[in-house]
């Protein structure tokens, strides 16, 4: 098959233009990435997003896969001699790898088996005589293939031997095996069993002690969950389909009549499914169903991951940010507004310390020390005592907001390499409060120092393909970091490795120019940078950005090669770059269909005017402020009937997680997500979403808490008893004037 001919598959398959396929390909093969290609080169694709070319990517490659394999298999039967006009135009029309393999199969070298212990003893041409069906003397047949000298010493036995031979073929037979894979495909039912005595220890897997459905409607979380309870010999897990019905299925594909050459040929067909076809076909299916279920898991992994990058940021601020722990104390640490380290100390306001006012004291102090604009606090242990403790310091200026920030991957981060190279003085709590704070300012910066895996918004992700997943997630890490652009002179080198062309090496030689030479005055200089490349320049220099550059375009999304377009829209206005930033107006003038040409056209024309208007913009959403219940802090705090306000944690095939401040996230099943029905949990809610929801069940005991979203369920929150902050009645102070809050706190504490 032609190259040309997998275009116009790819094209019907995707529902494209052929022409915008050809391009994609050719830019692709040419080392294109996707986030160039889709941001820079709209013309040549006719506006293709990431998703269509990444699709036409795996398709391109899949076919080419396939056509290897092909010619591989040609070879193969053609060297064996048995590769005939008919056999190699049906290799030639193959269009999967199962039927390519369904064909190869008789020609396999494989081990030694019955049929070829059978072919040894001279019995081949008994069972194609058994095959013909044109005789039913096959006893007198059978009767002249006895031997001694072979080891044949009865009819029966050579009867045996030619039905060993008849069950090989049939279940190499390409119709056949594709008819009993239909039948697979179309009845098969999943089955799984508990092993004898492993019970107690199988306790997590109950729900699949005895369990029983059809394959097809058999979701990709419970095919994994029964899988991982296989793997850990918990489970026995069968894929199975009516026998008799299978049975029939073959028997009316090879039999064509009665008598005794059909009783033999039944015979070898029973003994032939059980022993060589079923086991195939299912192993075919383990196989099939398990690439399903990977697939939807790892784009479910995908689609959280993509969410929790794009995260709101806070922006460049002053941070204070707490560690929580009880014995231990809060680490609390303060970074500046480029997130750099400024201090460090840890505060016991919690049992068994209990130094509540000198912990109070602590923070009124760094916060009026460092101008501290807010608080962020990691949700894991003590988390809401902490963020209670905070909130209670009632002399705290109100403006400073005080915000609760996912820890998931921070203990990976704190004991990391990278942790330990940018913190090799510090330990590892000192590195997990800075990473809190980090994240608060910005997400997305933060997160991908850690490997994405570890960051926790998956489902089943220790037992999909590692390989696709972290292909899959490198790509969302890489998808996310460039629609949002990277500012080149303070980029850590793991944000700059997933920028367009750079990666991890490219990544550091840059990090090392920019130590050794000072900060960079505009993109051009990065081709100064050692192996930085024209090709890779072109890829990377749209998706950094020079705040200070000495281009006033280098701050912005418009790519270098078109600075002399947006040069001649400036001169011919008789204004500069700056005044068409600035005024409005000005950009109202320009005249787009001027600027066209053969390898520029409107679409790029148009996203440098957007550009135009707010060069360097960061696409994610502006930050709100999030508080959970006050009157809620443990499991033991719920009750039925509750509506509470939670942050998304987790969204998965059969639901959603939420975190409502207790410690422990509640599931919103899917059942429950909408009064309306739902297919798909991400297209009702998204991690980091902002939720209402509806306590329907608490189980303190097993720590699992049941919640809704239905609308018709919403119940009036139950009020449950909480401390409130005590008013300073002694002192009076301005709640937005540091100094004077600490006036009176230290007053207090003198008292």
């Amino acid at each position: 098959m032609s190259e040309l001919s997998f275009h116009f598959k790819i094209a019907n398959l995707l529902n494209l233009h052929s022409k915008d396929v050809t391009a994609t390909i050719r830019l692709l093969d040419e080392g294109g990435t996707i986030p160039f290609i889709s941001r820079y080169r709209k013309e040549a694709t006719g506006g293709l997003d990431e998703v269509q070319i990444a699709n036409i990517r795996d398709e391109i490659e899949r076919l080419r896969q396939l056509e290897s394999r092909r010619e591989s298999i040609l070879n193969s039967i053609e060297s064996q001699g048995k590769l005939t006009e008919e056999l190699k135009k049906s290799i030639l029309e193959a269009e999967t790898l199962s039927k390519l393999e369904d064909l190869y199969l008789p020609y396999k070298p494989k081990r030694r088996t019955k049929a070829t212990i059978a072919k040894e003893k001279g019995l081949e041409p008994l069972a194609q005589f058994i095959l013909e069906q044109k005789n039913n003397s096959v006893i007198e047949e059978a009767e002249k293939f006895i031997s001694l000298e072979k080891e044949v010493t009865s009819a029966e036995e050579a009867l045996h031997g030619a039905r060993d031979i008849i069950a090989e073929i049939m279940s190499e037979d390409v119709i056949v095996r594709e008819n009993i894979r239909e039948l697979f495909k179309r009845t098969a039912k999943i089955k799984s069993k508990v092993i004898k005595g492993k019970e107690e220890v199988g306790e997590k897997f109950e729900d699949y002690f005895e369990w029983e459905e059809k394959l097809v409607n058999c979701p990709s979380h419970r095919m994994l969950a029964m899988r991982r309870g296989e793997k850990e010999d918990i489970l026995i897990m069968d894929i199975l389909v009516d026998n008799e019905e299978a049975l029939h299925v073959i028997e009316k594909k090879i039999i064509t009549s009665r008598g005794e050459s059909a009783n033999q040929l039944k015979l070898a067909i029973e003994d032939g499914f059980k022993r060589l076809l079923q086991p195939s076909i299912e192993a075919e299916m383990r196989v099939m169903t398990k690439l399903s279920a990977d697939e939807k898991a790892i784009t479910v992994f995908a689609d959280n991951l993509r969410e929790l990058l794009l995260a709101s940021p806070l922006g460049q601020k002053t941070i204070l940010a707490l560690d929580p722990g009880f014995k231990s104390g809060c680490k609390l640490v303060v970074l500046n507004k480029e997130g750099k380290l400024m201090e460090e100390t840890v505060i016991y306001p919690h049992q068994p310390m209990n130094k509540v006012t000198e912990a109070e004291m602590i923070v009124l102090v760094y916060c009026q020390k460092y101008n501290v604009e807010a608080i962020a606090i990691g949700n894991g242990t003590a988390s809401r005592e902490t963020e209670q403790f905070v909130k209670n310091i009632d002399v705290l200026p109100k403006s400073i907001p005080v915000i609760v920030v996912s820890e998931a991957g921070a203990s990976v981060y704190s004991a990391s390499d990278v942790a330990r190279e940018e913190f090799p003085d510090k330990d590892v709590t000192v590195r997990g409060a800075v990473s809190i704070g980090r994240r608060l300012a910005d997400p997305l910066a933060e997160l991908v120092k850690i490997d994405a895996k570890s960051i926790g918004v998956g489902q089943y992700q220790h037992d999909v393909d590692q390989y696709l997943l972290k292909n899959k997630l490198d790509e969302v890490v890489g998808s996310c970091v460039n629609a949002v652009g990277v500012e080149l002179n303070t980029a850590s080198k793991q944000l700059l490795s997933y920028v367009s062309g750079i990666g991890p090496s490219l990544a550091q030689n840059i990090v090392e120019y920019r130590n050794e030479k000072g900060a960079f005055n505009s993109r051009k200089e990065l081709l100064n940078v050692s192996r930085m490349g024209e090709k890779v320049f072109e890829q990377c220099a749209g998706f950094l950005r020079v705040r200070n550059g000495v281009h006033p375009l280098d701050k912005s999304a418009v790519h270098p090669e078109s600075y002399h377009i947006v040069e001649k829209m400036a001169s011919d206005l008789n204004c500069s770059i700056d005044d068409l930033i600035e005024e409005k107006e000005l950009r109202k003038k320009i005249q787009l269909q001027k600027y066209v040409t053969e390898t520029v056209g409107l679409p790029t024309l148009k996203d440098i005017v957007i550009e135009l208007e707010k060069p360097g913009r960061d696409p994610r959403k502006g930050f709100e402020a999030f508080s959970f219940d006050e009157n809620v802090h443990e499991i033991k705090d719920l009750r039925e009937g509750m509506r509470l306000p939670g942050i998304v944690t987790n969204v998965t095939n059969f639901g959603a997680f939420v975190d409502v401040g207790v410690h422990q996230d509640g599931l919103v099943h899917i059942s429950q997500l909408s009064d309306t029905f739902v297919d798909d949990p991400n297209k009702i809610v998204k991690v980091g979403q902002q939720v209402w929801v509806n306590v329907t069940e608490v189980d303190a005991k097993r720590k699992r808490i049941a919640l809704s979203m239905k609308g018709e369920t919403v119940s009036k929150q139950v009020a449950v008893g909480s401390k409130q902050p005590a008013k300073v009645k002694e002192e009076q102070y301005d709640p937005n004037d540091m100094n004077s809050a600490l006036a009176a706190l230290k007053s207090r504490f003198k008292k």
